[in-house]
């Protein structure tokens, strides 16, 4: 079965927050091919596949990713961990512990016990302890930033089984071998973070929420890069629309910061406080709209019929013939323009069990628009940080 995948639309702090869940249009952009930068020091190979859990069953769609290695901070002794997924809807890493056994740092409170983080996804949540690493990904590296290390034998406290979510504490429930969270906020938390997130795990006893301080939350790693530290671009060829095996790109660090990494004519969206902007469809508007691809498709309130809940693409959209629609987008700085896009009915598009890219893949979504993956085919996608000085002016903007 082929699975609905929305990460992160919670909101836990007001502002930018880890909570960001982003995704932007599919089906036509502006008519002509992008072209992908595919060498640089600020170059990492992205590949949508059908991903690491697909051999036990548990097929990816739609989902981007990347390579990320892993090491004790200071040190030679490193593992590089395959199939993460890249993720504009978070920030910060989050790898399964099950991937690599590093004798990597534990952050500890104040009091010295440990501390775990329970992070919700809008698929479900993921749990482990805070360690700090240094992270490398392409030329590019994060030295001594705080990881969560998916999975231990700790159970999770009271206050992360309220959020109401199913474990996503394996590969086959999270359907990578962990999370690159490079979206527009420069923590997975942010300011005024609650204490459902972060906890402190006393050997012996339960856990206790704490506040954790913006430096010690995790980090959105390219924050933390010597350079091409103010955003990223994500890069991926147009998809038909009877989908495809499997697609190659790019993702590429910083904007303006070398030769390969220019705004060339992408039009600046701002996001608002929260992380947002506006997308009006059928002359509805959703302030709550984002771009997210770490969602696999485009989830937005519809009519369009919706798969029945006994099959197996429950919370898609299955039309009886592909939908073709136009939405506008408009920035928090007043810039707008229209996306094109379709959705087809995903029972068909998930007939052919090796396909894992579709471009008119479509679900339903309830008071906001999620710019899943679809949106980046055949589109150069820009992530701009807050706070972060580009050519297009201070993050948290997307561009296109």
């Amino acid at each position: 079965m082929k699975e609905l995948r929305k990460l992160l639309i919670f909101t836990v702090t007001v502002g930018l927050a880890c909570a960001l869940s982003v995704a932007c249009g599919g089906g036509s952009h502006s008519g002509t091919q992008n072209t992908i930068v595919t060498s640089g020091t600020n170059v990492a190979p992205v590949s949508v596949n059908l991903g690491p859990a697909a051999s036990d069953g548990f097929p990816s769609v739609n989902a981007a990713f990347v390579s990320v290695t892993v090491c004790v901070p200071g040190t030679s002794n490193c593992k590089t961990i395959d199939n993460v997924l890249v993720d504009t809807g978070s920030s910060g890493l989050r790898i399964l512990s099950s991937e690599f056994s590093l004798p990597l740092p534990q952050q500890n409170a104040s009091d010295g016990n440990p501390v775990y983080e329970c992070f919700p996804f809008v698929s479900g949540y993921t749990w482990g302890p805070v360690q700090t690493a240094d992270v490398e990904i392409a030329g590019e590296k994060a030295s001594s930033t705080t990881i969560e290390v998916i999975g231990t034998s700790i159970t999770p406290p009271t206050g992360c089984l309220n959020f109401g979510l199913p474990p996503s504490n394996n590969v086959d429930s999270l359907r990578a071998n962990g999370i690159l969270g490079i979206g527009l906020a420069a923590q997975d938390c942010g300011p005024g973070c609650p204490t459902s997130i972060y906890y402190e795990c006393p050997a012996s006893g339960s856990c206790q929420g704490i506040s954790e301080s913006l430096a010690q939350q995790l980090q959105n790693p390219v924050t933390l890069f010597a350079t091409d530290n103010n955003g990223v671009i994500i890069e991926l060829p147009a998809v038909p629309a009877a989908g495809e095996a499997s697609v190659s790109g790019s993702l590429v660090f910083g904007i303006g910061t070398q030769s390969n990494n220019g705004l060339s004519g992408a039009k600046v969206y701002t996001a608002d406080g929260s992380g947002n902007f506006t997308t009006t469809l059928n002359g509805t508007p959703y302030s709550q709209s984002f771009i997210d691809s770490g969602s696999n498709g485009f989830f937005f309130p519809s009519t369009i019929t919706q798969c029945p809940r006994s099959s197996n693409e429950p919370g898609f959209y299955c039309p009886a013939s592909t939908q073709k629609l136009s939405a506008t987008n408009q920035g928090a700085n007043s810039v707008s323009g229209t996306v094109s896009f379709s959705v087809a009915d995903a029972a068909t598009l998930f007939a052919n069990p090796n396909d894992s890219a579709f471009s008119d893949l479509g679900g339903t979504f309830s008071g906001a628009f999620d710019w899943g993956l679809p949106f980046f085919y055949g589109q150069n996608v820009f992530v701009a940080i807050e706070g972060a000085s580009t050519p297009g002016g201070p993050g948290p903007y997307w561009a296109y």
